[in-house]
């Protein structure tokens, strides 16, 4: 059986708050953990209209309490804003209140601009440049085994419990599978942000794992999908999706596009020119056309999990297009 989880960036969509947003993050965790979704994962944004979550360390403990089965997570925490330290005492105290329930996913990217991204990290962001060795950290602190020249090395890391949260790797280059195969943990790679060779990223992975932190190499491949009903829905549907990627190929800061207005747009030959473009990393249909589409990405990716990331026009639509792909890949509820 494929394992189906779920992204939430918390998206506003235009016409709705923000109190909205976070209203339908909660409710659509509620319904993936009824349905069987494997786990449930918030990213991570800062100064944007259209998607509303900078804390998702925040948003997991409210959404742990309101699950009973569901694994929560990060999707991921931006690791260069932060002390590794400080990230490992936030999860281990969702692990503790959720055990085995909770995974840590980090990446490198902002997660915003450059100007919003030293606002974030009171203007000492490092772009990234000791990701690594961050994550190299994170894995130290979990394991107990930290270098001796290390600043946490003999301070106690609260609380101290004896379970740890999943560590994954989020991204959507080989800089990330690469890093996750060197340091042996799990892989999520990002075909809805880079649909060009996320296979090749995916078997480079693989045949590179070293035995680590993880025994074993474990892949997700996460997807930007929608389905809907009948063709038509779904191609209402994408007509919003074609909007927002203009908006962003633009550098337009808005909320999310919504049906209507992705009906009424008109486009030139540049814009029309974007939206052929991005159309690989969106998979919209019915039930049928979805299934078929993400079972051969899945099998291209030789993937063990896809993550579904759906951001659509309405609410309603994305909570419909959840549960179409719930029944279409018979999830069923889990023990």
């Amino acid at each position: 059986m494929t394992r189906l989880s779920v992204l939430d960036q918390t998206p506003v969509i235009h016409g709705h708050t923000t109190a909205d947003a976070i209203a339908a993050t909660l409710d659509l965790a509620q319904l993936a953990d009824d349905l069987g979704y494997t786990r449930y994962w918030c990213a991570e944004h800062h100064g944007l209209y259209g998607v509303s979550n900078p804390c998702p360390e925040v948003m997991l403990a409210r959404i742990g309490s309101l699950t009973k089965r569901i694994r929560i997570g990060s999707g991921g925490v931006m690791l260069p804003y932060y002390s590794p330290f400080k990230v490992a005492e936030q999860f281990l105290m969702l692990e503790a209140l959720f055990p085995k329930r909770v995974d840590l996913g980090v990446g490198r990217a902002p997660g915003g601009d450059m100007r919003t991204a030293q606002a974030v990290a009171a203007g000492s962001y490092n772009r990234g440049d000791i990701f690594p060795q961050q994550v190299a950290e994170l894995i130290a602190l979990f394991d107990g085994k930290l270098p001796d020249d290390s600043l946490a090395r003999g301070v106690l890391l609260q609380p101290s419990i004896d379970t740890r949260p999943e560590l994954w790797m989020l991204g959507s280059s080989d800089f990330g599978g690469l890093l996750a195969a060197q340091l042996g943990i799990r892989f999520a790679f990002a075909h809805f942000i880079n649909a060009q060779y996320g296979d090749s990223v995916a078997q480079a992975y693989r045949e590179r794992f070293v035995a680590g932190h993880e025994a074993k190499p474990y892949l997700a491949a996460a997807v930007f999908v929608i389905c809907a009903d009948t063709d038509e829905e779904a191609q209402a549907l994408e007509k919003a999706v074609d909007l927002r990627r203009v908006q962003m190929a633009y550098g337009l800061n808005q909320p999310v596009p919504s049906i209507a207005q992705g009906a009424a747009q008109q486009y030139g030959e540049r814009e029309r020119a974007v939206i052929a473009h991005e159309k690989a990393r969106s998979i919209i249909g019915t039930p049928e056309t979805v299934t078929e589409k993400m079972h051969a990405l899945q099998e291209r990716f030789n993937a063990d999990e896809l993550i579904v990331l759906t951001v659509a026009g309405s609410y309603a639509a994305r909570t419909r297009s959840y549960q179409l792909l719930a029944d279409a890949f018979a999830l069923g509820h889990q023990p």
